[in-house]
């Protein structure tokens, strides 16, 4: 779960805010606690976001989404094919997708851990 930041407001007094905090350790032991290669930890209608974790040597199931996507490699090397074009992902590589493209991760060298932001919510299948 996330953690609910507090701050100040001009007045000095102390306010809920909005915004949420997500450590990377710890979205990575609720990853691995579950059976699954993706794990959502944010959801709000505008957007879910999740860990999508692909092993060296493995095989990207996915099919293409109703929501428009953003791929972010925090670690890993792979290649990535959309609707016939294929790159060369590491670390670092950022990737739009939109909605209904056919497209995955594939010749995955080095485990993969992809932060996927949904935009808006992807639809629970």
């Amino acid at each position: 779960m996330g953690t609910i930041v507090f701050g100040l407001s001009r007045k000095g007094s102390c306010m809920a805010s909005t915004m949420l905090s997500f450590e990377l350790a710890d979205v990575r032991t609720q990853h691995n606690a579950g059976a699954k290669l993706y794990h959502e930890f944010l959801r709000v209608p505008a957007l879910s976001t999740g860990l999508y974790v692909l092993p060296a040597g493995g095989t990207d199931p996915q099919k293409p989404h109703a929501a428009d996507e953003v791929y972010y490699v925090i670690a890993g090397r792979a290649c990535f094919a959309c609707e016939g074009v294929t790159i060369a992902v590491q670390t670092g590589t950022t990737i739009y997708v939109a909605a209904g493209e056919e497209h995955r991760f594939h010749d995955i060298e080095e485990e993969l851990s992809i932060l996927v932001i949904f935009a808006p919510a992807e639809v629970d299948s």
